[in-house]
């Protein structure tokens, strides 16, 4: 019997670099399971849509799909606009299984990912030391989404011995240059911006901008198609395809 299929559904953009980026992600996801079906679909913005890529598992013989919503925090999207997407499939597709996983979330090995960015970003820069370091992600109007962003600030602070702070695009304060500008006023100068951004966009590029015009020596670029990455989506599908199994 065949293992259901993988749809990594992210949210879409109209920048084409975030959709090769989650197209990357899922070459990532196959080289770690090439004994899988597995396909990106796009909950807005981009393509394919999920309806697209659901109707064309349905007509190549998969009845079971395990959807990975590949979103950072809790937020809208996850809690009406995932659930809605799968009923639609559903009713278009009588006797369809199909299960939505858990997030992708904010992992605690997503740390060594934004390690290797920053490194990446400081080398460009020619940079060796920070005094001072802000998490940038997107920003929710759900406070508790935006506490999981400051929880994971913390915890990646406490691994460097650094000040950090959590900032958001949009929905919450700080903003990434407010927060830049405060460790400035506090006498730091060489501070330096992760991008909690799965895939590049206008978003995490507006971060990026106020940062460095508030006086950011690096900003890096988002988690992008990083093999550990590409672990947690495997591990959310593995969860998923157990809950599609008949008690």
């Amino acid at each position: 019997m065949a293992a259901p299929a993988l749809v990594a559904l992210a949210h879409g953009s109209r920048d084409p670099r975030a959709a090769a980026t989650i197209k990357a992600l899922v070459d990532e996801v196959r080289a770690v399971r090439p004994d899988l079906k597995v396909e990106a679909a796009f909950l807005e913005k981009s393509r394919p849509g999920l309806q697209t890529v659901v109707d064309r598992l349905v007509r190549s013989g998969h009845d079971e799909i395990v959807v990975v919503p590949l979103l950072l925090t809790h937020a809208q999207h996850a809690s009406v606009d995932v659930p809605a997407a799968l009923a639609e499939a559903t009713e278009r597709h009588p006797g369809l299984q199909i299960h939505a996983t858990d997030i992708l979330g904010l992992e605690a090995c997503f740390l060594q990912v934004l390690d290797v960015r920053m490194r990446e970003a400081l080398t460009k820069a020619r940079v060796r030391e920070l005094d001072a370091l802000v998490l940038a992600a997107s920003g929710s109007s759900d406070p508790l989404a935006n506490q999981a962003v400051a929880r994971l600030a913390r915890l990646w602070g406490s691994h460097h011995k650094l000040p950090v702070t959590a900032a958001f695009a949009a929905a919450a304060p700080p903003a990434t240059g407010e927060a830049v500008r405060a460790f400035r006023a506090e006498g730091r100068r060489h501070i330096a911006v992760a991008s909690l951004f799965l895939a590049p966009g206008a978003t995490p590029d507006r971060a990026a901008e106020l940062a460095l015009e508030a006086g950011a020596i690096a900003v890096s670029e988002p988690l992008g198609a990083h093999p550990e990455v590409a672990r947690v989506v495997l591990a959310r599908y593995a969860v998923g395809a157990v809950e599609l199994v008949p008690v």
